[in-house]
């Protein structure tokens, strides 16, 4: 059963600026409303394997693990650093694109992906998030925390597209000055390096 307090937990959860809602702005800006549906689409799948180790109890592993979770937790701030140097050193970030092709929304759903599938706070966040859900008495528990999933997931693709499309309705605005854009550029490029070193210093 969904219950009114999970979906507005849920929302709150998703409403919750992170690194996903700002790579999904970052690519509404650059590349317009497709960009951010792709985006938006990467993200949601990152969130999937997570969401499996949760189901699976994999979790617990990684919980009680401390090497499995420093291995993904420092690929993880490599690959936001790496992300951050090269929106910093990009010039033509917010150029005006034509008609994205197959390659280009292959490569924005794959870089999304892999900036959600390697944050390990995720599959922590999921582990105790929830199992609060799930009656103890509920005769089918793994459907449950399954249909629990599912839902998370469409909320988090449908507001992460909304935050896209908001950037892209400021787009003109953003293309005709260059020093939006270039303050627009470094101010991403500094969010990513942010989150890169908050999940560093992130223990558990």
């Amino acid at each position: 059963m969904i219950t009114f307090e999970f979906l507005i937990t849920s929302l709150i959860v998703v409403l919750i600026p992170g690194t996903g809602v700002i790579y999904t702005v970052s690519a509404g800006l650059a590349q317009g409303r497709k960009a951010s549906i792709f985006a938006a689409l990467g993200c949601t799948l990152g969130i999937v394997p997570h969401l499996l180790a949760t189901v699976l109890g994999l979790a617990a592993v990684m919980h009680t693990s401390a090497l499995a979770f420093q291995v993904l937790k420092y690929a993880g701030v490599a690959y936001l650093l790496y992300v951050a140097v090269m929106t910093w050193r990009g010039r033509s970030a917010f150029a005006v694109d034509g008609a994205m092709s197959r390659t280009n929304a292959l490569g924005l759903v794959t870089k999304a992906f892999l900036l959600n599938i390697l944050n390990p706070k995720l599959t922590i966040f999921f582990l105790a998030f929830l199992p609060q859900f799930v009656a103890p008495q509920s005769p089918h528990p793994l459907a449950h925390l399954l249909m629990l999933s599912g839902v998370f997931m469409l909320m988090t693709f449908a507001v992460f597209v909304v935050y896209g499309f908001i950037a892209h309705s400021f787009r003109k605005f953003v293309i005709e000055s260059t020093a939006v854009q270039r303050w627009l550029r470094y101010g991403f490029a500094s969010a990513f390096a942010g989150l890169g070193l908050k999940l560093a210093l992130t223990d558990r």
